[in-house]
């Protein structure tokens, strides 16, 4: 990944094509890739994560996967088995409106991971939550099949691929 976040802000900001958003400072990176980029494929849920295994189980053809979990600090939603998965389906990171777990064995794999903290309780096993709506936090909508592009710098979305 050759791009930095604050690059395409500088070039695209005032581009109405790419209707760049950045997304308010609220994430910390989890996973061993910093950098990551890819269309966006959604979910929202609240504290039960049965929905994130059966996405990170199909494959990510360089995708993120953006999960909704209504902000809540009350779980995890990512660990490092689902991070693994996701890793070894060809996912290109994660962006968790929630929490992860283990999250020293999450910087040990390939996979970009930014979510707003660590907890660690497991969640809830009960299927529930919906795939490809938009989904909304930091001050922005997120629609599936839009771009984003995350780095140490944070995180921004596009609506379409930008050239890298």
């Amino acid at each position: 990944m050759n791009f930095a976040t604050t690059d395409l802000c500088d070039e695209y900001m005032d581009d109405p094509q790419a209707q760049l958003r950045v997304v308010n400072p609220m994430f910390t990176g989890f996973g061993g890739r910093k950098r990551f980029s890819g269309q966006i494929t959604t979910l929202k849920l609240f504290e039960d994560n049965v929905r994130v295994r059966e996405v990170l189980s199909e494959p990510g053809d360089g995708g993120v996967l953006v999960i909704d979990g209504g902000g809540s600090m009350r779980c995890a939603l990512l660990g490092d088995q689902l991070a693994q998965l996701g890793k070894d389906n060809g996912w290109s990171g994660v962006v968790v409106y929630g929490c992860v777990r283990d999250s020293a064995q999450l910087m040990e794999i390939e996979l970009g991971v930014q979510a707003l903290n660590a907890h660690p309780l497991k969640s809830q096993k009960k299927g529930l939550g919906e795939r490809d709506v938009s989904v909304t936090f930091g001050s922005v909508t997120i629609q599936p099949g839009e771009w984003l592009y995350a780095d140490e710098d944070g995180i921004i979305v596009a609506s379409q691929q930008l050239n890298t």
